[in-house]
């Protein structure tokens, strides 16, 4: 089976602020090398899209994660050789789809940190973090255990790998799910996505330690504790001089933008912020992703105040078109790049399952540490279960980086993370609905 090259609704409307930058990337990012327009990737582009949030509906409408349907379009894109066309295949190796692809996930991390909460983590403090240590150490180890019995013959490097991928959280899979119950500010829910939040972050120091430690391999760079721990504290030592550094620093960028009179300075400024920070984590040798993040995470509504009073919508709402535009452009590529065929081997389903197991065994731990005076140990342990986007965002860092000639995580093992995410945030909702309801009282 030939290795796949790695890749790094439209019907919601668009506000105007957001559409003309959005419209924009996508012409000048559609250049051929002649700087005409190419149009058939125009046109892929949009048949993306609209596949995209036409499968996404679907899968609303009968309770799931839209972001399911957008991963459920790019596999049924990537697979149309098995009904006997190519026409598409090149859609996978396309360096500027490729580009929009990295900007959607990148901006997506950027929305993650905005809306997450440093106060409210603040308030629910160790429990979170003892369950959020708890949701991402034992779901690491076994995923690493579970590989390394499953596929012996592969490197240590991919075992480690994909114990990262199973050491994710998707914060808002659960948020929602939390949202619609009205339980969101219920000390359950507050853990929950306490811990969710700092998963996220834990998670992103793994996947750029485990992401530093390939890279050192590739180059023969010898591996000890001290060699890790210098990933490690240049990890947590990026992260936590963006969040002491980036307050004041913004603040200064948002007042000087201030000065300018023409509209959209907000979203402009916002998005420079964003890829700066995004660009110093690349310098530091981290993955772009965790700049985006923390970029997200130190901002607030107090420090970029005098330019929202000029905005008619906040800045997440001016955000939102451009992320509906690009970001399900990653989760269509990266479901392209999982090969049905490849199920056709008993091995590779096997793979899907046990990971599966070890995904949901792992984040359960979290429900024996969870604690707090209303606190429903069930249902926190069956909130971290979702990997959703966080898991693909990992899978397809896996699925890019190469270790001897070949991809840290093959075709075959991409396919049954693939697999794995998507049953993981399927059955969250239900589930978490009927715990969040047996609990009853205890929860409010």
């Amino acid at each position: 089976m030939p290795v796949r090259a790695p890749a790094p609704s439209l019907f919601t409307p668009l506000r105007r602020r957001g559409l003309p930058l959005a419209v924009a990337a996508l012409c000048v990012l559609s250049m051929g090398s002649a700087g005409s327009v190419d149009p058939t990737l125009l046109a892929a582009i949009a048949m993306m899209i609209v596949a995209a949030k036409l499968c996404g509906d679907v899968f609303e409408r009968i309770g799931l994660p839209p972001v399911l349907g957008e991963l459920a379009a790019g596999i049924l894109i990537g697979n149309l050789d098995l009904l006997g066309t190519d026409a598409l295949v090149f859609l996978e190796h396309d360096v500027q789809l490729a580009l929009l692809a990295e900007l959607g996930v990148v901006l997506l991390l950027f929305q993650v940190g905005l809306e997450s909460n440093m106060a409210q983590m603040a308030r629910v403090g160790a429990a979170a973090f003892v369950v959020a240590t708890v949701g991402v150490v034992l779901p690491m180890a076994l995923g690493y255990g579970v590989h390394a019995a499953i596929e012996p013959d592969r490197s240590w490097h991919t075992h480690l790998f994909i114990g990262a991928v199973l050491s994710a959280t998707s914060v808002g899979i659960t948020a929602r799910v939390l949202k619609d119950l009205g339980k969101i500010d219920s000390p359950t829910g507050r853990v929950v996505l306490g811990a969710a939040v700092i998963d996220d972050v834990m998670g992103l120091v793994v996947l750029a330690v485990v992401s530093g430690i390939v890279t050192g391999a590739n180059t023969g760079q010898s591996l000890d504790v001290v060699a890790i721990a210098i990933l490690i504290g240049k990890a947590v030592g990026f992260l936590g001089l963006a969040i002491l550094l980036g307050r004041p620093v913004s603040q200064r960028l948002y007042r000087a933008a201030g000065i300018l009179k023409v509209k959209g300075v907000l979203l402009a400024a916002s998005l420079a912020f964003c890829l700066v920070i995004s660009w110093l984590a690349y310098l530091v040798g981290l993955a772009p992703i965790v700049g985006a993040f923390a970029a997200g995470l130190v901002l607030d509504e107090v420090v970029f105040q005098g330019l929202q009073d000029r905005e008619p919508h906040k800045l997440e709402e001016q955000l939102h078109p451009i992320g509906e535009l690009l970001t399900p452009l990653f989760f269509v590529l990266t479901g392209a790049k999982v090969d049905l065929a490849i199920f056709g081997d008993a091995g590779v389903v096997a793979l899907a399952a046990a990971l599966t197991a070890a995904a949901i065994i792992g984040k359960q731990a979290c429900s024996l540490v969870a604690f707090g005076p209303g606190v429903h140990k069930l249902s926190v342990g069956l909130g971290m279960i979702p990997r959703g986007e966080v898991g693909l965002i990992f899978a397809a860092a896996g699925h890019a980086l190469v270790l001897d000639g070949t991809p840290v995580i093959s075709d075959g093992t991409y396919g049954a993370i693939v697999i794995m995410v998507m049953i993981t945030t399927m059955v969250t909702p239900p589930v978490l609905a009927w715990s969040l309801r047996r609990a009853g009282g205890d929860t409010s």
